[in-house]
């Protein structure tokens, strides 16, 4: 039941709240209305308030992401007061000079975050190990442990191609990070959590420089991963 919207807009001020998400989404949806054509109407929002409204989606970077950012333009959100699958305290500075794939998933969940999660592996696994990102994973379900955690990443070939870090908390310090990342989280129906299901790439530099929502092509973040990459960014 995961909801597939969620890349954050250029400031708190602007991102959309959780109703009119879930009021888009519905209308997407009975419109038919394509993935891309709903990414490019919920990105499109500036990341400086003196950039053009669509520049995060007409401008590439050289990215294939839905959206997509400069270097330097958009750093991205700390996290605090999480910790992560081996019970130590996380902090998303202490990855600087390291590319970053961050997703918001549920251990518990089995229908969009194992599809998520395994395409996000494959696409790891296409790259030598030296251009793969550490995964950070914020929890969208206060129920998660560092048991499920493990057992999901293992599940969905996570734990195998890169570092990684599952982080979790109670609901209250989670939110802030999902906030932060303008990430709809509802309540529990029938045991599934809605929530966005997106995708930030961020650079070593700590910049977020590529946004996807899934279903994403997996060629796509492959590619941008590469871009990103500390080895190549010096070049």
């Amino acid at each position: 039941m995961e909801a597939g919207a969620g890349i954050r807009a250029g400031s708190p001020a602007g991102r959309p709240r959780p109703a009119y998400v879930v009021a888009l989404l519905a209308c997407a949806a009975l419109l038919g209305v394509g993935v891309a054509a709903f990414a490019h109407f919920v990105l499109a929002k500036p990341s400086r308030a003196s950039a053009p409204a669509s520049a995060v989606v007409t401008q590439r970077f050289g990215l294939d992401g839905q959206a997509a950012w400069a270097a330097g333009t958009r750093p991205a959100p700390a996290i605090s007061g999480l910790r992560d699958q081996s019970g130590r305290v996380f902090s998303l500075a202490a990855l600087r000079g390291r590319t970053i794939a961050m997703v918001f998933f549920d251990s518990h969940c089995t229908q969009e975050c194992p599809l998520e999660g395994r395409a996000l592996a494959a696409s790891e696994r296409s790259l030598p190990a030296a251009e793969r990102p550490v995964l950070v994973a914020v929890s969208v379900n206060p129920r998660d442990t560092p048991a499920s955690a493990r057992a999901a990443a293992k599940a969905w070939g996570l734990s195998a191609v890169a570092p990684w870090h599952w982080l979790m908390g109670t609901r209250a310090s989670l939110r802030r990070a999902w906030n932060a990342y303008n990430i709809y989280v509802g309540r529990a129906v029938n045991g599934d959590i809605p929530h966005a299901e997106a995708l930030y790439l961020i650079d070593a530099r700590g910049d977020e420089r590529s946004g996807y929502l899934w279903p994403f092509v997996g060629r796509s973040v492959t590619h941008d991963l590469r871009v990103l990459a500390p080895a190549r960014a010096t070049d």
